[in-house]
């Protein structure tokens, strides 16, 4: 099995690897900054597609929600005949879509991060939004926002302090929920059980 996975999911694959003892399966990371840049997911997806079936002709699915994409991400599947993980991007398939729909309708202006995004919030969310250099810019990407959630992977007390220092910085009240791996366990528990490839953040 070839995995095609997100950056920001290299750690959740690589954890759910070492629990379930899986021994073949081949990861294709890219990078992470695309969760800021989802226009160019699909031509990405796409490209490294093709180099897998170049090399190989085992199965492949995709480590990504539509993730901003619009459909695109979809459309470049379909004609390529590879799936995806289930969901519009990792914060459902990781809390589970019923949970996931569960705490949209409850407050639809929640921003997520997860395990990742805590870790690494200055480089994704601040610097990526120029708001380390322009912080008067946080009115208009998050004056629409009134929590952020953590949907967390792992259990630490670290991050919860962390997210909680995000959630100030942002002005939003918080909140927090463990999701472990969700539904990214299940679906890649029953894929073809193949060597893992450590995959890498950039």
């Amino acid at each position: 099995m070839n995995i095609i996975a997100c950056g920001a999911l290299a750690h959740e694959l690589v954890a759910l690897k070492q629990l379930n003892g899986w021994t073949h399966m081949n990861v294709s990371c890219l990078p992470a900054h695309y969760h800021i840049t989802p226009q160019r997911i699909p031509d990405a997806v796409k490209a490294a597609i093709e180099a897998i079936r170049d090399e190989n002709d085992e199965p492949i699915l995709v480590a990504y929600g539509d993730c901003g994409t619009a459909g695109k991400l979809d459309e470049v599947l379909v004609d390529a005949g590879v799936e995806r993980l289930p969901g519009a991007h990792c914060y459902e398939f990781f809390a589970g879509s019923e949970q996931f729909m569960q705490v949209q309708e409850a407050e639809i202006g929640t921003f997520y991060l997860t395990d990742f995004l805590v870790k690494y919030f200055d480089t994704y969310v601040m610097k990526a939004l120029g708001l380390d250099r322009k912080p008067e810019l946080k009115d208009l990407y998050f004056g629409n926002y009134t929590r952020l959630m953590y949907l967390a992977q792992t259990r630490s007390e670290g991050l919860v302090a962390q997210a909680k220092l995000h959630a100030k910085t942002l002005e939003l009240k918080f909140d927090y929920r463990y999701t472990g791996y969700g539904e990214m366990g299940s679906v890649l528990t029953q894929a073809q059980s193949v060597s893992v490839a450590e995959p890498c953040l950039t």
